[in-house]
């Protein structure tokens, strides 16, 4: 059941009632210029954004709640060389924890995104495995190496990664505006996904990966899949799948729509 603060806190989201909490100043008639301006900083580089604290205290709140009855979900997978950890695909979550879809689908956090991007944003298609999931780094050398968020959609997809929890020294690490056959490195920028910290970008334009988690830390995080155009190939769906069962989910969760014997994983 959704926790009555959480649902309260997104029925009532506006720009002006705080929900960019240190991004933006007290309710005033400067929140929407704050807006832009984080619209602007987006875009300066190179379509990737960094909020810190950005949830309201009552939303982060539901989603940490949810965390617990959800581990025996989570499908862990192992490719040698590029990636190692566990996550949860959004028929699990539609499942057993509908605050994450409850936040997707927020009309206000949906507008201060497109705000930001300077976009139309829509939902990913009710079948695709990625449109919300949680990824978690629970065992010593869990990471995921370099790579783009590739779109298979014919329009822009962004990811939307948030926080929650963090108890480790892994970190986002990531090039901004790299080319995707350079030849050389670009300048690494890190950072540290605290609870509540958001990260906009671009998944076509962003290199990124997450460094190895070490002995006995832990760290979990959310991401939201928006689109501007959610037309995709039959080709391309397939391919798309493929890869959520292989390197993410598994062939029940990317095939089924989540159906799984539990396993304890």
């Amino acid at each position: 059941m959704t926790p009555p603060p959480f649902r309260t806190a997104l029925e009532t989201l506006t720009p002006k009632n705080g929900f960019w909490m240190t991004a933006l100043p007290e309710p005033g008639p400067l929140i929407g210029q704050d807006l832009d301006a984080l619209g602007a900083e987006f875009r300066h580089r190179h379509r990737c954004l960094i909020v810190r604290n950005a949830l309201a205290k009552p939303v982060l709140e539901g989603l940490l709640a949810a965390l617990p009855a959800l581990r025996p979900e989570v499908h862990r997978n192992y490719l040698p060389g590029h990636k190692k950890g566990g996550s949860i695909s959004r028929f699990q979550l539609d499942r057993l924890a509908p605050v994450f879809g409850e936040l997707y689908r927020s009309a206000a956090f949906t507008s201060c995104l497109e705000r930001i991007t300077g976009e139309r944003l829509l939902p990913c298609p009710p079948d695709d495995p990625h449109t919300y999931a949680l990824y978690y780094y629970t065992e010593e050398g869990d990471h995921i190496g370099w790579h783009y968020d590739n779109s298979y959609y014919r329009g822009r997809r962004y990811t939307v990664l948030i926080g929650l929890v963090e108890r480790s020294q892994s970190r986002l690490e990531y090039q901004l505006d790299r080319p995707k056959r350079a030849k050389h490195e670009q300048e690494i920028h890190s950072v540290a996904t605290d609870p509540g910290t958001l990260v906009v970008f671009d998944g076509d334009g962003l290199y990124h990966r997450i460094t190895p988690l070490g002995r006995g830390e832990e760290r979990i995080a959310l991401t939201l899949e928006y689109v501007t155009d959610p037309r995709m190939s039959p080709v391309w769906r397939f391919v798309s799948n493929m890869k959520d069962a292989i390197a993410y989910f598994g062939f029940a969760a990317a095939f089924g729509g989540g159906k799984r014997p539990r396993t304890g994983q």
